[in-house]
């Protein structure tokens, strides 16, 4: 019997090295085995169907992430989805981990610190977030709902510092007024009709586009709906709502930041700012698919 190295059976199957080693430690290719460290895989293998077990829609991303999700993949597009949006969105808003913080309570679920203080409401919202993220995934077929909004921010805000405040409503809206940036945000007493109606407008768009989407994002940010949270909140709705309508999702990023920023204050007046930063960072998120070979 002649083997193959993993490098070679990845390319051959035109999977990544990654995927091909998590397949043979999972005992998923028949006959394969270990010598020392390196896998040795027959050459005659059959490649394992990554058919999910429930097919949510036509969105391949979304299928890849739900089963990466499920088998807990290491170094896939989940992976790197988790670490991504999880440190950038919480870096906006001012948590002070690294991103290879970041990564690593992801993967070990320990901190890695090189002596200076650390934040541990940082750490409680960047476990959270991942929770975020996979909530989001499993429920990215199902209509954006006031429901599944509290959920989310009921998931990033449970047991921080904030949820111990007895005015802070965890998974509630906002009992107290609040601004975003300079600008006065919408009353309490008022948040819930105005959810309602931006949901009801939002439902009406048959076909969404990533414009509707980034439209809703502005219009929930204005809302401010809830006492904290509402940046990362939102931006994990755009990028739910992008798998459900099929369309490549963007994580803003460092670089983008301000832009966004931007884009959000002049969205009344010209909507290109904003549109184009969300693009640009679409056509970075295209390039991870290109390199995990996942069709969009």
């Amino acid at each position: 019997m002649k083997y193959l190295s993993v490098n070679e059976i990845a390319k051959k199957w035109n999977i990544s090295s990654r995927m091909v080693r998590n397949y043979c430690k999972e005992g998923r290719i028949f006959g394969a085995f270990l010598t020392g460290k390196t896998w040795n895989i027959p050459i005659d293998a059959v490649k394992p169907s990554r058919k999910v077990t429930k097919i949510f829609s036509s969105n391949k991303l979304l299928n890849a992430l739900k089963e990466e999700k499920d088998i807990k993949l290491s170094g896939g597009i989940y992976h790197k989805t988790q670490i991504e949006l999880t440190y950038n969105s919480n870096h906006i808003e001012g948590s002070t981990l690294t991103h290879a913080q970041t990564r690593y309570i992801f993967e070990t679920n320990t901190i890695l610190s090189d002596g200076k203080q650390i934040n541990v409401n940082d750490i409680i919202e960047t476990t959270n977030h991942f929770n975020c993220v996979d909530y989001i995934i499993d429920n990215a077929t199902k209509p954006l709902s006031e429901t599944m909004i509290k959920e989310i921010h009921k998931i990033l805000k449970t047991n921080t510092v904030d949820s111990k405040k007895d005015w802070f409503k965890v998974g509630e809206y906002k009992s107290l007024p609040n601004e975003v940036g300079d600008e006065e945000t919408c009353e309490p007493k008022n948040v819930k009709y105005e959810m309602k109606s931006l949901l009801d407008d939002y439902h009406l768009i048959q076909c969404k586009t990533i414009k509707d989407i980034i439209d809703f994002h502005v219009k929930f940010e204005k809302i401010h709906p809830f006492q904290d949270g509402n940046g990362r909140v939102g931006r994990l709705i755009m990028f739910k709502e992008c798998l459900a309508n099929n369309i490549v999702p963007f994580i803003i990023d460092e670089e983008h930041k301000l832009f966004y920023y931007r884009g959000l204050k002049e969205w009344k007046n010209e909507k290109g700012y904003l549109i184009d930063t969300c693009l640009s960072c679409q056509d970075k998120y295209k390039t991870w698919l290109d390199y995990f070979k996942i069709e969009y």
